[in-house]
C-alpha cells in the first residue's frame, strides 16, 4: 500500500485537485447546534423493567418513548425520524427480538446512525460478538444498575449529539468534492478536528457512513495523541462534565500549544485512503479495535472499534500507534 507523504511543509494553494492547507483556514466553522432535548426510546416487554427505565430516564432529565417489542420500535423510529436520539433495546422480546430490530435499523439509511444500548441478561463474549455484528456498542446487563445506566446512556447521548451536529453540516458542503485527488491538512484543536471530519467525509461515496469514524480518529489524534489524555483521566473529566474544557485547556498550555496533527486523503483506483498522524507517544491501539466485555459499560472507549467495524473497509495503525490508515474500497475489499 502506498501512502501519501506526511511532510510538514505547506506550499501555496492553487485551484487544482491536489492541495494542501490548514483545517482552520479553509473549512467552514462547525457551528454549535441549538440545545436539543434528548429523547430516549425504551424497548422492553416486561412492565416492571419498563417502569424502572421510565423512572430513571425521567430522573436524568430526558424525554422517553416506549415500545414493547422490536417491531413497535421500528415503527416508532420511522414515525419519529430525527426525534429519537438513543434506543434502549431489550434483547429477548416477543414478536421481534432486539437483535433483529437492530439489524433492521442498521440496514436503513435513516436509522443506522441512532445509537443503541442493548439491555440483556446475555453478556458472554459470543453474545457480545453477535451484538457487535448487528451494530451494538453499548451494553447494560440485567438487572440494570442505576450508575451503569447513567454511564452508558451518557456515552450514547454524547455520540448522538456529536453525530447530529456533524450530520447537520454534512449536507451543506457537497459541491466539487469529487474533483479532489489528494489533500493534506494540519489541525490542532477539537473544533478543527470536527470541521475536518465533515470536510473529508464529503469526499467519500457514502459520507454518512464514514463521518463518525473520521471524527473519532481525528479527535483521537488530538486528545489521546498530542495531549496524552489517558483512559482514566477521560473517565474522570466525562464524569465531571468538563471534557471539552479540559482538552481545550491542555491544548493551549505551553507543553502542547505548538503541537498539531496531519490528515491526508488520497483517492486511488481501488478506493480512498486517509492517513492521520499525531505527534504523541502512541498508544496500545490493539485492545481498542474491538469492544472488550470488561469495558462494555464504560462511559467511553468505543470510537476506534466503531470506526473499524462500521465506517471503513479497513483500519490499521503503525506499531507505535500514532498513525492511522483508513480505507474505503470502490469495489472489492483489500486483504492487507
Amino acid at each position: 500500500m502506498t501512502q501519501a507523504p506526511l511532510s510538514q511543509q505547506q506550499p501555496d494553494i492553487s485551484p487544482q485537485t491536489s492541495a494542501q492547507t490548514s483545517a482552520q483556514a479553509e473549512m467552514p466553522s462547525l457551528s454549535t447546534s441549538p440545545h436539543h432535548s434528548v429523547c430516549i426510546l425504551a424497548v422492553e416487554d416486561d412492565p416492571l423493567s419498563m417502569t424502572f427505565l421510565e423512572a430513571q430516564i425521567a430522573q436524568l432529565g430526558h424525554r422517553i418513548m416506549t415500545a414493547r417489542n422490536g417491531e413497535e420500535a421500528i415503527t416508532m423510529l420511522k414515525a419519529h425520524k430525527g426525534v429519537i436520539d438513543v434506543v434502549l433495546m431489550d434483547r429477548e422480546m416477543p414478536v421481534m427480538d432486539g437483535l433483529t430490530a437492530i439489524r433492521r435499523m442498521k440496514s436503513s439509511p435513516d436509522l443506522r446512525s441512532v445509537p443503541v444500548v442493548m439491555v440483556t441478561g446475555a453478556d458472554t463474549p459470543e453474545d457480545m460478538r453477535k451484538g457487535l455484528e448487528a451494530g451494538v456498542f453499548y451494553y447494560l446487563t440485567k438487572p440494570v444498575q442505576e450508575t451503569m445506566l447513567k454511564s452508558v446512556l451518557s456515552a450514547a447521548i454524547r455520540e448522538a449529539a456529536q453525530a447530529r451536529t456533524l450530520a447537520e453540516e454534512l449536507g451543506k458542503h457537497r459541491s466539487g468534492f469529487h474533483l479532489i485527488d489528494t489533500c493534506k491538512f494540519n489541525f490542532r484543536t477539537l473544533t478543527e478536528a470536527e470541521n475536518l471530519a465533515v470536510f473529508m467525509a464529503n469526499c467519500f461515496p457514502d459520507p454518512a457512513r464514514v463521518l463518525t469514524g473520521l471524527g473519532e480518529l481525528l479527535i483521537n489524534a488530538i486528545e489521546h495523541g498530542n495531549l496524552g489524555v489517558g483512559y482514566d483521566r477521560k473517565t474522570a473529566v466525562l464524569e465531571a462534565d468538563t471534557w471539552r474544557n479540559d482538552v481545550d485547556a491542555a491544548q493551549q498550555s505551553d507543553a502542547h500549544s505548538d503541537k498539531f496533527a496531519t490528515a491526508t486523503i488520497t483517492k486511488k483506483r481501488d478506493g480512498i485512503y486517509v492517513v492521520i498522524e499525531d505527534q504523541g507517544d502512541g498508544f496500545d491501539w490493539k485492545k481498542y479495535m474491538h469492544i472488550d466485555p470488561a469495558r462494555a459499560a464504560d462511559s467511553h472507549g468505543r470510537g476506534i472499534a466503531k470506526a473499524n467495524t462500521i465506517s471503513f473497509d479497513k483500519l490499521a495503525f503503525n506499531d507505535k500507534g500514532n498513525k492511522a490508515v483508513a480505507f474505503v474500497s470502490f469495489g472489492k475489499k483489500l486483504d492487507w
